[in-house]
């Protein structure tokens, strides 16, 4: 394989051209393969090259981060579409499932499946579940752990922070409880029953007596 092969031009005398196809190649390049585009360059323009030592790297990294940018921005095609559904279709049902919507195992399966976690699919699936679920995991009506997942998965800063909170309701019930259990028991008292009895049996036996003697 020539230079003109490695390179992937057509010969030409053209300076600027051979160095354009050596940084475009040299963007996907790995180590190996940096050597030969490098020689390759050489041979092709007769010399070294201009000085790309430090410019080859930097452009890669920004190719990359373009790619990442435009790989997440991109619209979404039918397929991500479909997805998207789907996952909107779970996440719904398992709301109806008042046990299984605690467990954060199963919402890790559902979001964390392949496609459903790629930032696109993301974007679009918090954009359809945030008016229903962000209230519900800011409320507390979901565990600490799903609360949690859930901030982390849609970056839901408000919601990252969530811990488990006492239940600081008053419920009057629960303290009247708790205040007769602090006190102690307390004594019958049978005295005023027995005086009653005595004083109606005193009664009954002066009425007695005095018909008796009548």
């Amino acid at each position: 394989m020539n230079c003109w092969e490695i390179l992937g031009i057509e010969p030409t005398g053209d300076r600027r051209r051979i160095q354009d196809a050596y940084e475009q190649q040299l963007k996907f390049a790995s180590d190996a393969e940096a050597r030969r585009l490098e020689q390759a360059f050489r041979e092709a323009v007769g010399d070294a090259p201009e000085p790309l030592e430090e410019e080859p790297v930097a452009v890669r990294l920004q190719e990359q981060g373009r790619a990442g940018d435009e790989v997440a921005d991109r619209p979404l095609d039918a397929n991500d579409g479909q997805v998207v559904r789907e996952v909107v279709i779970q996440i719904k049902a398992l709301l109806n499932d008042s046990s299984r919507s605690k467990d954060v195992g199963i919402w890790k399966a559902i979001l964390n499946e392949p496609p459903a976690d790629q930032k696109p699919l993301r974007r679009e699936i918090g954009r359809q579940l945030e008016p229903q679920l962000r209230p519900m995991a800011e409320n507390g009506t979901f565990p600490a752990p799903v609360a949690q997942f859930l901030g982390d998965w849609f970056n839901w800063f408000s919601v990252e922070q969530v811990r488990d909170l006492p239940d600081e309701r008053n419920y009057p019930e629960r303290e009247m409880a708790e205040a007769q259990d602090d006190e102690p028991p307390q004594m019958v008292n049978f005295w005023p029953a027995i005086i009653g009895w005595i004083v109606g049996l005193v009664i009954l036996a002066a009425l007695f007596g005095g018909m008796g003697g009548g």
